[in-house]
């Protein structure tokens, strides 16, 4: 299955946050066969454009971002420990123990360690290990560390993907390197298609601390949609709420998406039988939505989501056929807004 095979390869490669540059390299490659052009932008994100067959035609944009959470450096300590900082949304609680990368003037394998059991003052057992008492050893002395290593370099998480039973895989990041497949799998079903409309694949930088790839990518392109493709929280035996993975997808509601773009995600999905699910949203949608909507004069938003267990840990599950599903609901999507986009940029009085 090519899907599972580049999911696998994506969810490997780095591209911390504000640090995507070799990453938009390999993105770029994968996407060049199925459009007539590819260009990275001033901020780092991939613009993989299909041009329309006649001019004047709507703008039609897919957006998933490609970066990732992950760590920066902060300081090398007397010791040659290396303490650091997060970038994005990392929950401290996963990181003891964690096997890591740290990208300085070569790639050095790191360990986040800690206190053993049995060198433990009583109750210390039962807090948490905040930023501040961890550090990163990655076997060097210090001034060994120090040639090496400085304030700045940036630091990926190690785990590997694997693959597990009924179809589901694991791994880091696929928030939301299961978007960029989903948008790859749109790519390639419409390459062959006539559409009377330009359509952009913005595989965009910086959502996880700024949502300024998407917002920078829209502005550039001028788009008039967008489709939004992110994931969501599945449930497991910890959380109740959210949705089953490998169930479907779900489609955000809520002042953050256009109505009629929203319309157009359930009429495809029916069309398509697959299953989708209703996701209220009173704001944000915690996706790059929020900021492609007030680009320029305003975008014709919609979101939808992928079901991913664990999010923000170095172990993410999600299932590959709801991947699937989301490449074949945005290929649907654009040709929908092809033939009925102008439909969304005009309220009639």
């Amino acid at each position: 299955m090519k899907l599972k095979s580049e999911l696998k390869k994506l969810s490997a490669s780095v591209g911390v946050s504000g640090f995507e540059q070799e990453l938009a390299k390999e993105i770029a490659a994968l996407f060049a066969p199925y459009v007539d052009e590819v260009r990275i932008d001033a901020l780092g994100s991939v613009i993989a454009h299909k041009r329309a067959e006649q001019p004047n035609a709507i703008k039609v944009m897919l957006d998933a971002h490609m970066d990732e959470i992950g760590l920066m450096v902060t300081e090398i300590d007397e010791k040659g420990f290396l303490k650091f900082t997060t970038v994005g949304g990392v929950d401290e609680r996963i990181l003891p123990s964690a096997l890591v990368t740290v990208h300085g003037k070569q790639k050095l394998t790191g360990v986040i360690g800690v206190k053993p059991p049995h060198l433990q003052a009583p109750g210390e057992d039962k807090q948490s290990y905040t930023i501040k008492d961890l550090a990163i050893d990655i076997g060097l002395a210090p001034e060994a560390a120090k040639d090496m290593v400085r304030p700045g370099d940036f630091v990926s998480f190690a785990q590997k993907p694997h693959t597990l039973k009924n179809g589901f895989m694991s791994g880091k990041c696929m928030d939301n390197r299961a978007g960029v497949v989903a948008v790859l799998e749109a790519a390639k079903a419409l390459s062959e298609e006539k559409i009377d409309a330009d359509v952009y694949y913005v595989l965009s930088v910086q959502e996880e601390f700024s949502l300024g790839g998407a917002k920078t990518a829209a502005y550039g392109i001028g788009a008039d949609v967008a489709l939004v493709i992110d994931v969501t929280h599945a449930k497991t035996h910890d959380n109740k709420d959210g949705f089953d993975a490998g169930a479907g997808l779900s489609y955000s509601i809520g002042p953050n998406v256009s109505p009629i773009a929203e319309k157009w995600i359930c009429k495809c999905a029916k069309k398509l039988d697959i299953p989708i699910f209703p996701e209220v949203d009173g704001g944000s949608t915690g996706t790059n939505a929020w900021s492609v909507q007030t680009v320029g004069t305003g975008v014709a938003t919609a979101v939808i989501s992928i079901p991913l267990k664990y999010m923000h840990t170095p172990t993410e599950v999600l299932n590959l056929e709801d991947v699937s599903r989301a490449g074949a609901l945005a290929a649907a999507f654009v040709k929908k807004a092809a033939k009925s986009g102008r439909e969304a940029q005009v309220i009639e009085l």
